[in-house]
């Protein structure tokens, strides 16, 4: 494989109990170790609660896919969870065929991280 220029850039903030990994670019295979190391860093700081913020990916790739599953294996051994952001049509079809949308808490929007977390 040739290397290419890593295009995406990652922010985490933190939301009520929730970490959200806010991700804009593209999740390949160039890029998705970038955000196993974001993950792995925060487990390490001892955040369990993970959603990862999809809305400003343009592409995801299977390795993408992998490193959220095994961002969610480090998770729940904490009894933590990792969520998706993710109101893109075309995104959400990815994880309704791999049949991840069963596995992974899929939210539209920031804000229903703070509704859920007010009890609403």
């Amino acid at each position: 494989m040739e290397k290419q220029d890593v295009d995406l850039r990652i922010e985490s903030v933190k939301v009520n109990d929730y970490m959200v990994i806010v991700l804009e670019g593209e999740v390949d295979v160039y890029s998705a170790p970038l955000l196993r190391e974001e993950i792995t860093r925060q487990v390490a700081r001892g955040e369990y609660k993970l959603v990862v913020d999809l809305e400003k990916v343009a592409f995801l790739d299977s390795t993408g896919l992998g490193v959220l599953v095994g961002g969610l294996k480090r998770v729940k051994p904490h009894d933590g969870e990792l969520g998706i952001i993710c109101s893109q049509e075309k995104m959400l079809r990815i994880f309704r065929i791999t049949g991840l949308d069963k596995i992974f808490p899929i939210f539209g929007h920031v804000d229903e991280l703070k509704r859920r977390q007010a009890g609403e």
